[in-house]
């Protein structure tokens, strides 16, 4: 585009005339014409849209104005700077009346959509099950407490194959066999062979199956999400009916107690707290594996009440339950008419009783029957004495001794003695079932070891060839046993050597129950020692017996020591040796 030029003559004299450049001038031409008319800038065509250049107002139209007293905002006709704005300017009105024509008038008519993949229905319904809350009335003949029962339980519809089941819900105490009553399976509808669809199923309905007639009465959320979305009207729900029988089990007994014209407040506050104590035994020792029993015995003064409780031992093999019967008046004399009376399931009352136990029939050393059992009282408290004598004048009430008394011990016998063994030794064979050997006394083995006592001796006989027989006793002071040899002498014909071995020798007067043997201080110069049914005498000691006997002095009688005395005074020679034949 060509830059305009306007030609400005010089006015001076003399000088020619010239021509002055002018931009943008106010004579006329395109720039002018532009600023004039600032809304009409370069035309809005492709390849046109950039700044222009030539704008020089950059302020936003004024939108806000009052009308009428009110501020008021109008919709802006202008943008900045007085550029034309490049939205739609349509009415509000005329917004609408487009907004409310068919869009098949513009777009024409929608394309239909894809239909979707096929979906097989155990697929498409896996673990969707429907659950309806129903019950049933059963009757019941046979009770003269309930003529129906109401029975509760769930059905459960199974989306994937259309099988349905039935199930009840375990009751506790109920008595009947409850859990699954149908099992799953396609239920049929009528004789038709229809079977049972979900179609058929809302809240509020009834539905026989297998000739049971069912009552829907609710159903959980995602049923009713699932029919609603089918298209299906839910009833209302109802309330769940109950079973009256098991609503009356629940309900507390109503227990009639028959009152009393007695005067219980006075008695209550004149013996509150005070109670008779008795102690008192159960004998059952005449029944089989019965056995003899404690007790103690409380009575209330306040209410005329007994109670019963079991003195347990220690490690007696009884459960640790003391009370034996609970606190109760206890009747004594019931009317004619009332034998027959269940106890065990109803109250006594004044009606059936004609004599309670009162404080009078509880003595000690008298027995009492209370509920078919016999009860010896053997004695009571302080309190209880004092009770009774000064109400009923009673001040000698014994204690009795009710100690089992310890059996006399069996006094063991043992059987003859057969002569086999020392008395000892055969008597162990009755102690035990494994005999041992008796004991010993092992300090006095060890303090008389190696020690020992010999005798000369001869034999008593009626036969003149036993005349000049002599024998040596050894006496053997850790074992008290004896031991007896025979000195042998040639040409007498009697073979020596060994007449006794060593063992204890009883002495003749003695029992063969309690055996006394013979000790060291029954040999003494002239005593007679039976063995056996030999009678030897002694005739002389060694020198050992003599020192022994000087050690051991008060273990031998005056008339030893005096014949070992005499003996030793008429010595002529020294003992003869007697240790060789031993």
């Amino acid at each position: 585009m060509e830059r305009p030029e306007t030609r400005e003559r010089s006015s001076s004299p003399g000088q020619p005339g010239r021509t002055k450049p002018s931009w943008g001038g106010g004579g006329g031409g395109v720039a002018d014409a532009m600023m004039s008319n600032p809304e009409h800038g370069l035309p809005f065509l492709p390849g046109t849209s950039f700044t222009d250049s030539t704008k020089t107002a950059f302020h936003r139209s004024q939108t806000l104005n009052y009308r009428h007293g009110y501020a008021m905002a109008r919709r802006p006709t202008v943008g900045i700077g007085g550029d034309r704005l490049q939205v739609n300017q349509l009415s509000q009105a005329d917004l609408d009346e487009l907004a409310n024509k068919a869009p098949l008038l513009t777009y024409g008519e929608p394309k239909p959509a894809a239909p979707p993949n096929f979906i097989p229905a155990h697929v498409a319904f896996d673990k969707k099950v429907l659950r309806f809350d129903a019950y049933f009335q059963e009757d019941v003949s046979m009770s003269t407490e309930e003529h129906y029962r109401i029975r509760q339980v769930n059905i459960y519809y199974f989306l994937e194959d259309d099988s349905m089941s039935v199930m009840e819900p375990t009751v506790e105490n109920s008595g009947i066999l409850q859990g699954k009553l149908i099992k799953r399976q396609r239920l049929p509808k009528n004789d038709r062979g229809d079977h049972y669809h979900w179609k058929d199923l809302n809240r509020g309905i009834n539905i026989t199956i297998y000739g049971k007639t069912f009552h829907i009465v609710e159903c959980d959320r995602f049923t009713q999400e699932f029919l609603e979305s089918q298209g299906i009207e839910l009833n209302p729900p109802e309330k769940m009916a109950l079973d009256p029988y098991t609503e009356l089990r629940k309900q507390p007994l109503h227990q009639y107690v028959t009152p009393s014209d007695f005067d219980q407040l006075k008695q209550f506050l004149t013996f509150d707290k005070q109670v008779l104590r008795f102690y008192a035994i159960w004998d059952d020792t005449d029944s089989m594996f019965g056995e003899c029993r404690n007790y103690i015995i409380h009575y209330y003064l306040m209410d005329d009440t007994v109670e019963i409780r079991e003195v347990h031992e220690r490690n007696n093999g009884r459960d640790p339950f003391p009370l034996l019967m609970n606190r109760q008046r206890m009747p004594k004399v019931l009317v004619a008419n009332a034998e027959n009376f269940p106890q065990c399931v109803l109250e006594i009352s004044d009606q059936e009783v004609s004599e309670w136990y009162t404080a009078k029939d509880f003595i000690v050393g008298k027995p009492l029957t209370i509920l078919g059992r016999t009860f010896f009282i053997y004695d009571c408290d302080p309190f209880t004495r004092r009770y009774y004598k000064e109400k009923f004048g009673i001040s000698d009430l014994p204690r009795i001794d009710v100690g089992k008394k310890e059996p006399p011990r069996i006094k063991q016998e043992l059987p003859p003695y057969n002569g086999f063994g020392p008395v000892e030794d055969s008597a162990q064979n009755c102690f035990a079932l494994v005999p041992k050997a008796p004991k010993k006394d092992v300090i006095k083995m060890l303090m008389n070891d190696n020690k020992v006592l010999r005798y000369l001796a001869s034999l008593e006989s009626p036969y003149p060839e036993d005349k000049d027989r002599r024998f040596v006793f050894s006496y053997f002071l850790a074992t008290d046993m004896i031991s007896i040899f025979e000195p042998p002498v040639r040409n007498s014909g009697i073979i020596g050597g060994k007449f006794l071995g060593r063992t204890k020798v009883v002495k003749p007067h003695s029992s063969v129950e309690n055996p006394v043997y013979y000790g060291p201080s029954d040999f003494f110069i002239g005593a007679v020692i039976e063995v056996f049914g030999h009678r030897f005498i002694i005739r002389d000691t060694d020198n050992y017996v003599l020192k022994y006997m000087e050690s051991n002095a008060a273990q031998y009688s005056p008339e030893a020591l005096l014949s070992i005395q005499n003996h030793i005074r008429k010595r002529e020679a020294p003992a003869p040796e007697l240790e060789k034949y031993v």
